[in-house]
């Protein structure tokens, strides 16, 4: 029996942004530190998946300070999440509400910006779900601590108390960070990874958060009955 579920959050939990809206972000990250015409690469470079690597070279190619280049970018891409959040751009998928079943203690690590996390769960008034959530801080050490590593999952671990959690995600850092802190993995199968081939091999695969409660394992009210998402918020 698992002991907690953890959640990853974007494409978990909420619907997940266009990209062109981190491509805006991060050009006017790049304009707000005197760049007015970084070229289309380094945009992309610094817009997803930004390694510690990718931010020296791009910082480099501009003479801009790294940690200042990164925690801009980082601030002003919450900032366009936030945005998209309050317009219902960004918004709970409609099976969100299926995760009130749970009856075990629950919990988000996210490699988005801790400031989108805690704006998503006050905007939405769900807080109260979760015993606690990990985004990133603003700071170059959060992007070798981001998943696969299982830094901010083994936190949220400690902050429950909690030893044999599944967690759930939708990507094979996800998979990969459950692996490396030894514990169980559910892949989510969303629209935007029907065809995806999840590596490492995720402990289950289920196609949305109403499969997750017919998990053996997860623990599960027995009567309670999922309300519509629009009567919860």
């Amino acid at each position: 029996m698992y002991d907690s579920v953890i959640f990853d959050h974007d494409g978990v939990l909420t619907t997940l942004v266009d990209i062109s809206l981190l491509h805006d972000a991060t050009r006017t990250a790049f304009e707000e530190l005197g760049v007015s015409d970084p070229t289309s690469d380094h945009v992309e470079t610094m817009a997803i998946h930004v390694s510690p690597d990718d931010v020296h070279t791009v910082a480099g190619a501009y003479d801009l300070d790294p940690e200042t280049l990164f925690r801009t970018r980082d601030e002003i891409a919450s900032s366009y999440q936030i945005d998209a959040i309050t317009a219902g751009r960004k918004a709970p998928y409609d099976d969100f509400d299926a995760i009130r079943r749970i009856d075990a203690p629950m919990g988000i690590v996210s490699s988005n910006q801790q400031a989108t996390i805690d704006f998503v769960l006050d905007h939405l008034n769900v807080g109260d779900l979760f015993g606690t959530a990990y985004g990133r801080e603003p700071s170059m050490t959060s992007l070798h601590r981001k998943k696969p590593e299982p830094y901010y999952l083994e936190q949220a671990m400690s902050d429950l108390g909690v030893e044999s959690p599944l967690f759930v995600g939708d990507s094979d850092s996800d998979i990969a960070a459950a692996e490396a802190a030894g514990v169980d993995s559910a892949f989510i199968r969303r629209d935007h990874r029907a065809d995806h081939t999840p590596t490492p091999d995720p402990t289950h695969e289920v196609a949305g958060l109403n499969d997750l409660l017919a998990l053996d394992g997860v623990p599960v009210t027995g009567d309670a009955t999922i309300v519509d998402d629009e009567e919860a918020r």
